[in-house]
């Protein structure tokens, strides 16, 4: 089984928010989870759905500001072994090139 999931935790705060950000991303280290950090979002891989809820939750409740918003969206393969770079692979191999700007 593969799992998969976009995580994006927003502290709502006027304060610059790179601690607190900081802080949701090491808590995933407590779990037994792949992540890869973008500007946007970071992208979680596992084996077991609860696993990667849990390592979500723990990113939540790392931020301490008053406020946070928590975005999480799940993709469970049941049937099928698939790594992230397994669809990244496809897509670009039906592209032809890499999946990313060619711009400099």
């Amino acid at each position: 089984m593969s799992v998969f999931a976009l995580l994006r935790v927003t502290p709502v705060t006027e304060d610059d928010i790179t601690a607190d950000v900081a802080a949701a991303i090491d808590a995933l280290e407590d779990h037994d989870v792949e992540y890869e950090t973008t500007p946007m979002a970071t992208i979680l891989e596992g084996d077991d759905v609860r696993e990667l809820f849990a390592a979500c939750a723990s990113a939540h409740e790392a931020v301490e500001t008053a406020e946070i918003q928590t975005l999480v969206q799940v993709e469970e393969k049941r049937d099928t072994e698939l790594s992230t770079d397994d669809k990244i692979d496809a897509v670009e191999g039906e592209l032809g090139r890499d999946a990313r700007s060619q711009r400099e």
